[in-house]
């Protein structure tokens, strides 16, 4: 099966809707099957569906295990026609879709993607996001099919479009810890560096403030998390944060310049993921989370037993619950109120709904003015564990 795949989004004859297909379907089975490994008695539950304007997709997602309290790996391949108002919004980033505002036509477009959010029992293993999609606006002709069985797992074969006028890739990954524990931020960003760094030394340091910037609540004046790299729009065209601004060619940038190129650079990122995390997510499940017990049992033979724990393992197991549960309050609310894919996905006609909310934790909390965060006065707290990931998440911090 594996082999299959893999020949299929290498092969450079195929459409690139067909290759991303089959990467997406192949990154999905393989970080599903990592997850399962760690715990084996809580599998993933597959849920295949199609959409009626056309497309299809697997959600896949686990609740209450023992190392994942709520996860989902979900991909989706959607095509189907673009309303005026959407064209006018991309528009703005794609000048070269040749369209004309007045005659109010809807294009074509395909869509390709794999998103996931992992939110784990234990405390003090970091949430982690990731999501990686490639997207298309073509001609309004009639479409021809194209053999389904260039890719796995389909009982669909994908529309062949006409003309290609624009088209992009997009995605990026980012962790969000409850508690700081330093060595995991570096763990994580020092992966995706490495990734990156392979297409290109400009690609890190772009996207890692990219990422910075984009996953940033204002009402709450802080990041949602410890940040990772974010990219959009990513195609041969000129990009405005990688070629600047004043670039007249894309030539001049340190960065991927072809199709394949990218694609090439993107799935160095979606093979990175896996190394990124799940290291982190093993140390810090291990032991297993109870909430029971009154204190957190340190992950064996990891900590020598002469040198002093990292303070949040010294921590009442209920303070570290609760704060979980509000910074996971926090999660809630960038996702609802700032995130675009989530409000993009609202608007889709025939949006999966259940699909869309999959990002939501199974428990959050919100306390009016909660001493942990505020102090006992409400003016702030200094020197507690969980104001040192509030400087942080206000102050974003180079990690590599």
């Amino acid at each position: 099966m594996c082999i299959h795949v893999t020949y299929t989004f290498f092969n450079k004859d195929l459409p690139m809707r067909n290759r991303m297909k089959a990467y997406i379907i192949h990154l999905q089975n393989r970080i599903i099957e990592a997850f399962e490994s760690l715990d084996p008695n809580a599998p993933f539950k597959r849920d295949k569906w199609n959409r009626k304007e056309g497309g299809l997709g697997i959600s896949a997602t686990v609740c209450a295990g023992k190392v994942l309290e709520k996860a989902g790996v979900n991909i989706s391949v959607v095509y189907g026609k673009l309303p005026p108002p959407a064209i006018k919004q991309m528009r703005a980033d794609h000048s070269e879709i040749p369209y004309d505002p007045e005659s109010g036509k809807s294009l074509p477009f395909f869509a390709a993607g794999i998103s996931l959010v992992i939110h784990p029992q234990h405390p003090l293993a970091p949430t982690v996001h990731a999501n990686y999609r490639y997207f298309e606006i073509s001609d309004d002709v009639p479409h021809n099919e194209v053999d389904g069985s260039q890719t796995e797992s389909s009982d669909e074969s994908i529309p062949e479009g006409g003309k290609i006028l624009a088209w992009w890739f997009g995605g990026g990954s980012d962790l969000t810890p409850t508690y700081l524990l330093e060595e995991d931020a570096k763990h994580f960003h020092n992966t995706l560096k490495s990734a990156c760094d392979t297409h290109g030394s400009s690609i890190y340091p772009t996207f890692k403030k990219w990422c910075d910037e984009y996953f940033y609540i204002p009402h709450r004046k802080e990041s949602r998390g410890v940040g990772g790299i974010f990219f959009d729009d990513l195609s041969t065209a000129h990009h405005k944060r990688l070629d600047g601004d004043g670039a007249s060619s894309v030539e001049k940038s340190d960065r991927p310049k072809t199709a394949d190129d990218i694609f090439a650079f993107v799935r160095s990122c979606g093979d990175a993921f896996l190394p990124s995390y799940i290291p982190i997510l093993k140390l810090r499940s291990s032991p297993p989370f109870d909430p029971s017990s009154p204190f957190m049992t340190p992950p064996p033979d990891h900590y020598p037993l002469n040198e002093p724990l990292p303070i949040p393992y010294t921590l009442p197991t209920s303070r570290l619950r609760r704060w979980q549960l509000l910074r996971r309050g926090r999660y809630v609310e960038f996702n609802l109120i700032y995130d675009r894919g989530t409000k993009f996905g609202l608007q889709t006609p025939g949006a999966r709904i259940e699909s869309i909310l999959m990002s939501l934790p199974e428990t959050a909390r919100w306390e009016y003015m909660n001493e942990l965060e505020y102090g006992e006065d409400g003016k702030g707290v200094d020197g507690t564990e969980e104001s040192k990931i509030l400087e942080v998440l206000r102050v974003p911090k180079e990690w590599v």
